[in-house]
């Protein structure tokens, strides 16, 4: 038996599929203020005081359908989650005017913010899938954008430390190119530079059977991790001696690792759909620096 949440009163965003609006209690809402995915029907912009403009996303809580009550709780924690997300990126907005190059906002703010709602809305999804039908598409809602006021190639806020280029969304599984091979294993990509080397736990290992039906799927996230790990290394190399103590960990790693999640998230949905779905696959997630 499902019930449904109460309805947040926010702006849709088109699903293909559509779905019945579900949200929070009036006193989940009143509890987490969230930020971006307000009740006061104002939309989902989270919006700022100072002059870097303000970061949208589309709002997930409305598309999706009736969310069973064994869902609910999680349901209920990783859309609040979603709104942190984008409170934190708005910060990280008003924190960081000036610094970087042209493709700062895109790929220290805006793309790392894209990787970790792709992964928190499979979360949603995987929720809702153990006991009702597992809700498709919302990975489109991943995306965000900033308002003409912050346009993320302005003049003054561009990339930290570098001339690296915008990595392509994580959840575009038509950009994953070739067929095979594992996740990357410690050391790859490395340089002479003395960048050190981004070492990361091997996924493909870890996997069970993977049915015929979902091969092609797998090999091709598999081949995303390997991508994934190389864009990380060579962006280490490129930014040597720059940023802060934290920069790598923040630019690097921490991006990384939202990116792997949403990835190893969709190798488990895609095993899932006809065989058992692995578990645990997200502590494989996390890289380490070697130097």
């Amino acid at each position: 038996m499902s019930r449904a949440l109460p309805k947040y009163n926010k702006r849709r965003v088109g699903l293909a599929g559509g779905a019945a609006a579900v949200a929070l209690t009036g006193a989940v809402i009143a509890g987490t203020a969230l930020a971006g995915e307000s009740s006061d029907g104002g939309g989902a912009d989270a919006r700022t005081l100072a002059g870097p403009g303000t970061i949208s996303c589309p709002d997930v809580a409305s598309q999706l359908p009736a969310v069973p009550a064994s869902a609910q709780a999680e349901v209920t924690r990783n859309l609040a989650l979603l709104d942190q997300q984008i409170a934190e990126a708005n910060k990280r907005l008003v924190d960081t005017v000036g610094q970087g190059g042209p493709n700062f906002v895109q790929n220290a703010i805006l793309g790392p913010l894209e990787d970790k709602r792709i992964a928190t809305v499979n979360r949603i999804a995987t929720a809702i899938g153990r006991t009702a039908d597992r809700p498709a598409g919302l990975d489109s809602l991943a995306a965000c954008s900033l308002d003409a006021q912050g346009d993320p190639a302005a003049p003054g806020q561009e990339e930290t430390g570098g001339a690296g280029t915008a990595a392509p969304p994580a959840g575009d599984a038509g950009g994953d190119t070739g067929a095979g091979g594992g996740d990357a294993g410690a050391g790859q990509g490395g340089d002479a530079s003395g960048a050190g080397t981004i070492s990361c736990p091997d996924v493909a290992s870890q996997l069970p059977a993977v049915p015929a039906s979902a091969q092609a799927e797998v090999t091709r996230n598999l081949t995303l991790l390997d991508q994934q790990i190389a864009e990380a290394n060579k962006r280490l190399v490129d930014t040597v001696g720059q940023g802060g103590p934290n920069f790598v960990q923040n630019a690097i790693l921490g991006p990384l690792e939202d990116k792997r999640i949403a990835t190893v998230n969709r190798i488990a949905t895609a095993i899932g759909r006809t065989a058992e779905r692995p578990a645990g696959l997200d502590s494989l997630a996390a890289c380490t620096l070697t130097k």
